[in-house]
C-alpha cells in the first residue's frame, strides 16, 4: 500500500512544485457545489461554523475555499505536503480559514464522529480496490450519525478504462496510470481506479452507510472521440 501511495504523493508534489496553483483548477467542481446547495446552503450563518466538513485529497483547495468562505468549519487532508502549503495559500486568498493536514485517506487523522460531511472529488480514485475499502471504513468512522459522504469519481463506462492499453490493470478496477496519449487525463501516472455505479453503491452499503443519491455524468473529449463517465454518489451514515 505505502509504495502505491508514495507514487501518488511524489506525482503531486512534483506537479505542484512545477506549476504551483496552476497545477489544478481554481474553482469548485460543479457537482460538489450542487451537493453543498442541496444540503447546507439553507443553513443560517450563525449555525454554519458548527457544521464541520472534511475534504479528502483536498489538493490546492479549489473546492474547500468555498466551504470556508461560506462560513462552515472546513478541514482538508492531502498526502502531498506541497498541496497543503498551496491549499493554505488558496484558502487565505479568499479570506477564509481551514484546518489542513498532511496524511492518508486510509488513515484519516481525526477522531471518530468528527464530521457532518466528508467530500471526495476525484481523489479516492488514486487508491487500489483494497485501500479504497479501508478508506470507506475510515469515512464511516469519522462521520457523525446522520453525516453525509459525497464522491465524484471515474466510472468504468469511460473509454479511458475500457480502452486502457498500454496501461495495465493493478486489480480489476485500477490502472497503473493513464498511459494512452489520446486518453483524457493522459499523463496521470499513478494508480487510477474506476467503478460501476452499482458497484459503488454496494461498497458504500458494505461500509455501513445508506446510498441516498446515485447518478452518472458523461462528457466527451478530443472532438467527441473519447467518452468519459463520472459517478456521483452520496452516502448517509445511519444511527442515532
Amino acid at each position: 500500500m505505502q509504495d502505491r501511495l508514495g507514487e501518488v504523493r511524489d506525482w503531486y508534489d512534483t506537479s505542484y512544485a512545477e506549476s504551483a496553483l496552476k497545477a489544478q483548477r481554481r474553482y469548485p467542481n460543479e457537482e460538489f457545489a450542487r451537493f453543498l446547495g442541496r444540503h447546507f446552503f439553507d443553513k443560517p450563518p450563525e449555525e454554519r461554523d458548527r457544521i464541520r466538513i472534511l475534504e479528502l485529497g483536498c489538493g490546492s483547495c479549489a473546492n474547500l475555499w468555498v466551504v470556508a468562505r461560506e462560513g462552515f468549519d472546513a478541514c482538508g487532508l492531502d498526502i502531498a505536503a506541497e498541496s497543503i502549503r498551496l491549499g493554505d495559500e488558496m484558502i487565505k486568498s479568499w479570506g477564509g480559514r481551514a484546518e489542513l493536514r498532511v496524511g492518508s485517506m486510509t488513515e484519516i487523522p481525526w477522531a471518530d464522529e468528527s464530521f457532518d460531511a466528508v467530500i471526495d472529488v476525484f481523489s479516492s480514485c488514486c487508491l487500489v480496490e483494497k485501500d479504497f475499502g479501508t478508506c470507506l471504513a475510515e469515512v464511516e468512522r469519522v462521520l457523525k450519525a446522520g453525516g453525509l459522504f459525497f464522491s465524484y469519481t471515474p466510472g468504468k463506462g469511460s473509454d479511458a478504462y475500457q480502452n486502457h492499453a498500454p496501461a495495465k490493470l493493478l486489480d480489476s478496477s485500477t490502472l497503473d496510470g493513464i498511459r494512452r496519449i489520446d486518453s483524457p487525463f493522459s499523463g496521470n501516472l499513478y494508480p487510477f481506479r474506476f467503478v460501476h455505479p452499482e458497484e459503488y453503491a454496494a461498497l458504500i452499503q458494505d461500509a455501513g452507510m445508506e446510498v441516498r443519491y446515485l447518478e452518472t455524468i458523461r462528457r466527451s473529449y478530443r472532438g467527441r472521440t473519447e467518452d468519459f463517465e463520472h459517478v456521483v454518489v452520496e452516502g448517509l451514515k445511519v444511527g442515532t
